[in-house]
């Protein structure tokens, strides 16, 4: 059976050949603990600092403020529970965190874990293009609000938010800022250096899965308490062996995605276009979700109107790979969290799905694509 065209980018991304290359030889010949003294430990804590500083050079900032974490969304429990203890240990007094209405569901459930401790969620509602509400914002931010938390991108519609924005409203207050930057490291140009605290996923810039990163601001007010105890790695903040293989092709694929950065983003952008003509050459019936200008270059989102959108996968399985919304709300019936914020009903919901054309798909596979979806919507 012919491999599916992999379309399910929102998910992950296929694994880069530089970052398997370069993980390959710690994986055996070189393996080593790199927090022992012996050089085969030394060796290994080398690789791990010269990966760290390929990642804060893709991000702008000094290496020693990256953190190694398993993924994007134990760094941002970090971020989001980390800095709410951190505040009461510290007898900060401000009980108040603002999210946005799409954020991903580690930042909504960490958030949300924290009413026990006191603490009031505030969710900021988004326009209908899934782009938040900069007034809104501007209205519940306010003299008790700890840490504002805004994605870069979404993860499920790819609309684009404007962080210059979260951080001018935040700062007027002197609220701390965190970004979870998975969807947008990798894919668009960032700077870390205007925000507090920013949550980095290898595997959604053609890294390996099983790692991430939070980046925490030497001029953060708050340092994150840690959310899980042991030896003290990485600078106490998250504790646990630091796995070499992982960070190594993790830094990598960072490196890549910093040469890569246009080249990528115009083929991505390409990509998307050609698969929205061919739709359109073959009368496909079909609303974006996010306009062109506001999405992440390749991702889209898209409803198909009287076709169920888990019907469409399922009769799409083996010829492309694409998904229903959150990929991490997988197995539940309910509508995505993100679209109803965006003002969907449940049934527009349920006639979307989300498309990812990425560095290593083809105007083929583009192509390809489009057949496929417009002989299964038309039947």
């Amino acid at each position: 059976m012919p491999t599916p065209i992999y379309l399910d980018g929102h998910s992950t991304t296929p694994l880069a050949p530089e970052a398997l290359e370069a993980m390959s030889p710690w994986w055996h010949a070189q393996a080593g603990n790199p927090h022992s003294p012996h050089l085969t430990g030394m060796l290994a804590s080398q690789a791990v600092e010269d990966a760290r500083s390929d990642i804060a050079f893709l991000i702008g900032s000094d290496p020693q403020e990256l953190v190694f974490t398993s993924g994007a969304t134990e760094a941002n429990n970090i971020a989001i529970r980390g800095t709410a203890f951190a505040a009461i240990e510290g007898g900060i007094k401000r009980r108040e965190i603002v999210v946005s209405a799409i954020e991903h569901k580690s930042v909504l459930s960490a958030a949300n874990s924290l009413r026990t401790a006191g603490f009031t969620i505030i969710e900021t509602p988004v326009h209908e293009t899934g782009v938040i509400d900069v007034s809104a914002l501007e209205r519940l931010v306010g003299g008790q609000t700890l840490l504002v938390s805004v994605m870069a991108v979404n993860n499920e519609v790819g609309s684009i938010q404007p962080l210059a924005d979260v951080v001018r409203i935040a700062r007027t207050c002197g609220a701390l800022v965190h970004v979870d930057a998975a969807q947008a490291v990798g894919k668009l140009p960032f700077d870390s250096t205007d925000f507090d605290f920013v949550s980095l996923s290898s595997h959604k810039m053609y890294g390996p899965m099983g790692i991430g990163g939070l980046f925490v601001s030497s001029a953060a007010s708050v340092r994150p308490s840690p959310v899980l105890f042991g030896g003290g790695q990485e600078t106490g903040i998250r504790p646990g062996t630091v796995p070499t293989p992982l960070v190594v092709g993790f830094g990598a694929a960072a490196k890549t995605s910093r040469m890569q950065l246009g080249g990528d983003a115009a083929h991505a952008r390409a990509l998307a276009a050609l698969f929205l003509e061919e739709l359109r050459s073959r009368q496909v019936q079909f609303t974006e979700s996010v306009p062109e200008p506001q999405r992440v270059p390749g991702s889209l989102s898209l409803r198909f109107p009287n076709n169920d959108a888990m019907s469409i996968i399922a009769r799409s399985g083996d010829r492309i790979a694409i998904s229903e919304g959150s990929a991490c709300n997988s197995g539940q019936i309910t509508a995505s969290h993100v679209l109803t914020a965006m003002g969907f009903t449940p049934l527009e919901a349920s006639e979307t799905v989300r498309l990812y054309f990425s560095r290593y798909n083809s105007e083929t596979d583009a192509i390809e694509a489009a057949v496929a979806l417009s002989e299964i919507v038309g039947r």
